[in-house]
């Protein structure tokens, strides 16, 4: 697929950002998706160095501070690079009104590949023996679900300060639980929609994941029945929150297969192809097992086995269902 050229700009910056050194044209070329590969020819050459010379005039025309030098004496040809002191603004301290407007601007963002193809940018240059500023490195966040249900009444009630009631699962699939907040603010991690605020019920703040909400999410009482805090930071309130559930799937996988799941989890102490992996989104989870086939098989909880064996036969009902991976088996993956 062609990367699209603001992503592939966004990929340059996070490049020329990460670097303490200064970048060739041709290293640039190497690492950064969406340039016209060498292929030998003069034509290939001539539209890289026309596509790159456009790139340096946009960044340059919109305020990015693109510097042209030289890391050594024995450098034979300039280079680029973006220093972060010069790069970065000022602190910026925002009203909630003005937050709450920059957490819904920041749902329209839809570029899954840009996170992906620039990290991808970021390995290669390691890989080329390039030194990177890893505190300069840019966060990267995965594609935001724009079409989570309960977004617009979660933002409503937080804007408007009004009781906000829902049901909530847990991540291991248990039952629902009611649960009434005063939802202080919405905001995006990792990927994830949460709802910040007070939970009435237990006396404590809470994060709630929007994807967890079940049935219908409801406004109660006045407008301006709550306060804010006044040192509120939603981002910091999610990323310290503990796990919503201790429970800890078991996935039994094929010797030397599942790569995938062997990463994100870790092997058991008494069996080396048993992988226990934390149960924080079962519904995830469950996604991610099933595409490994039959290299995987989930031992328990059983609600995460009965979540593949439920996509299992989806899978089966579909007319032209075929198994990438072998024989579709109780508890495996297509």
């Amino acid at each position: 697929m062609t990367t699209r050229r603001p992503e592939r700009l966004v990929n340059l910056v996070i490049c020329l950002l990460a670097t303490r050194h200064y970048l060739t044209a041709e290293q640039i070329r190497r690492a950064v998706p969406g340039y016209e590969a060498d292929d030998g020819t003069d034509r290939a050459k001539e539209a890289f160095k026309r596509m790159f010379e456009r790139d340096k005039a946009e960044l340059r025309e919109i305020g990015v501070p693109l510097e042209t030098g030289r890391t050594s004496a024995f450098d034979d040809e300039d280079g680029y690079r973006i220093t972060r002191n010069a790069y970065e603004l000022p602190p910026i301290s925002l009203a909630a009104d003005e937050a709450a407007a920059v957490g819904l601007a920041a749902r329209l963002w839809h570029s899954a590949a840009l996170g992906g193809a620039a990290e991808g940018a970021l390995h290669k240059l390691r890989a080329a023996g390039v030194s990177l500023d890893e505190h300069a490195a840019v966060p990267l966040e995965p594609r935001l679900d724009s079409g989570e249900p309960a977004f617009g009444a979660c933002f409503a009630a937080a804007t408007e300060r009004r009781e906000l009631r829902f049901d909530y699962q847990r991540p291991d699939g248990s039952d629902r639980t009611p649960r009434r907040i005063h939802p202080w603010g919405v905001v995006a991690r990792r990927g994830r929609w949460y709802v910040c605020g007070y939970d009435l019920d237990r006396g404590a703040p809470r994060a709630f994941r929007l994807s967890r909400f079940a049935g219908r999410v409801k406004a109660v009482g006045p407008t301006g029945a709550f306060e804010r805090p006044d040192d509120l930071d939603l981002v910091s309130m999610v990323a310290s929150a503990g796990p919503a559930s201790e429970v800890t799937a078991r996935i039994r996988v094929r010797p030397d297969a599942a790569e995938g799941l062997r990463r994100v989890g870790k092997a058991s102490a008494d069996d080396v192809d048993l992988i226990e992996i934390p149960l924080s989104d079962l519904e995830s989870l469950a996604d991610r097992v099933t595409s490994f086939g039959a290299e995987a098989i989930v031992e328990e909880p059983d609600q995460l086995r009965d979540a593949v064996i439920g996509r299992l036969r989806r899978l089966a009902a579909m007319p032209s269902a075929s198994v990438k991976n072998g024989p579709v088996g109780a508890g495996g993956a297509e």
